[in-house]
């Protein structure tokens, strides 16, 4: 037995060793975060293993509630699809009104879970605040004017705008569960700056969408420069205090001191993740008080190129049941979905993430989501005759006497 320990420990040290001369040595914080506890990618509540920046609360606001609160339970279906995907949180708001509210898993109101890539729409959100204050010219402004790495070749046509908008030409691989992909090692690395600024641009950007979480991170560092600020601090002075938070979130960070992983990883609760929601339905107002141009929300929910009509800038688009929806989105299934046709406002939180498949941009469980939001406010009305359930209008659920 002692033989074998320290054979076992001399081949455990030479694999370490082996990881830092290829640089790969973030690998050793992804198998002590996910493996050694019993996950196979990020999860919810994985923040607590990492380094946080605080984006702090101001004066707390709390939401209006409803005077029907919680009358209608889930339907069948929808618990059904909270149990199979595991849902620690879902609320239907209405009319800036909590109508709906349910917990599973331990969760609370008050209870912190990671927006994974919810939080590109937080970060875009802010490039526009920092367009609006000057600090940064318009989306047309140049990345090489802020990190002279991106000065040559493509990448000189590299615009903030492009980032946004998911047209960079990166050499981005957004595998997340490769070992080796770079999303990975921004995810569990420790010197993400370095690892963004070695990215090289292939083609040319601005000429078609792309999904790449690195996009984001180039962004936001763009931001912290432009701006002065860690992108915390000023998400938390434009957005959050004002907003009205009613928790500090906490946004993680490459390592102690370093810079948010701003594609993702902004952990915060349901409640004031739709926030950002109604902040957006209102076109940029809050309560009164103009916090972002509403021309920036339009640019946001308006796709850019015609053939990728599911994304604008920062923020997923769709168009169901007859209705513009747009939403935040995040791995796992993490979903803000906004109608404003109808002033409602879906928050899903989760573990698990419903099929995606190549022909449709958007997850099956965001239409689980929506369908049964509207069956449970009483706004669906038969089927086609395909299968396919139609929206109503309050006109003609008034008339057949249905709940609102």
């Amino acid at each position: 037995m002692k033989k074998f320990l320290l054979w076992f420990t001399g081949v455990l040290a030479a694999i370490i060793v082996l990881l830092y001369i290829f640089d790969v040595d973030y690998l050793i914080k992804a198998v002590r975060v996910v493996y050694l506890h019993g996950k196979t990618t990020a999860y919810l509540d994985d923040y607590t293993h990492f380094d946080n920046r605080v984006v702090a609360k101001g004066t707390g606001q709390p939401w209006a509630v409803h005077k029907d609160y919680n009358e209608i339970k889930a339907t069948k279906r929808l618990e059904e699809v909270h149990k199979e995907l595991g849902t620690v949180a879902y609320l239907i708001i209405k009319n800036d009104s909590i109508w709906h509210e349910s917990y599973y898993d331990g969760y609370g109101k008050d209870s912190k879970s990671n927006s994974f890539s919810m939080a590109k729409t937080i970060v875009t959100a802010a490039m526009f605040k920092a367009i609006e204050e000057g600090k940064i010219k318009s989306p047309d402004q140049k990345v090489g004017d802020y990190f002279p790495e991106f000065s040559k070749g493509f990448a000189a046509k590299l615009t903030v705008g492009d980032l946004s908008s998911m047209s960079t030409g990166l050499d981005w691989g957004e595998q997340y569960s490769s070992a080796f992909s770079i999303t990975t090692r921004a995810y569990f690395g420790s010197h993400l700056e370095e690892t963004m600024l070695k990215v090289p641009v292939i083609y040319e950007p601005g000429t078609k969408f792309e999904y790449v979480s690195g996009a984001t991170e180039l962004l936001a560092m763009v931001i912290t420069k432009a701006t002065g600020q860690t992108l915390s601090d000023y998400v938390s002075d434009k957005f959050w205090k004002p907003m009205g938070a009613e928790n500090d979130a906490l946004w993680q960070t490459d390592h102690k001191g370093g810079i948010e992983k701003a594609y993702c990883c902004f952990a915060s609760n349901a409640r004031d993740f739709a926030r950002f929601g109604k902040l957006f339905k209102h076109s940029g107002k809050w309560n009164g008080q103009q916090l972002l141009d509403s021309t920036a929300v339009a640019k946001m929910i308006t796709p850019k190129f015609a053939a990728s009509p599911q994304y604008g800038y920062g923020t997923w688009l769709n168009n169901y049941l007859g209705k513009k929806m747009y939403y935040l989105r995040g791995h796992l299934g993490q979903f803000v979905i906004v109608i404003p046709e109808d002033d409602i406002i879906i928050v899903r939180l989760g573990h698990t993430k419903g099929l995606q498949t190549d022909t449709d941009p958007h997850s099956n469980d965001f239409y689980v989501y929506v369908d049964e939001a509207y069956k449970m406010m009483g706004f669906m009305k038969p089927n086609d005759g395909k299968g396919n359930e139609l929206a109503m209008t309050k006109e003609e659920a008034e008339a057949q006497g249905m709940k609102k």
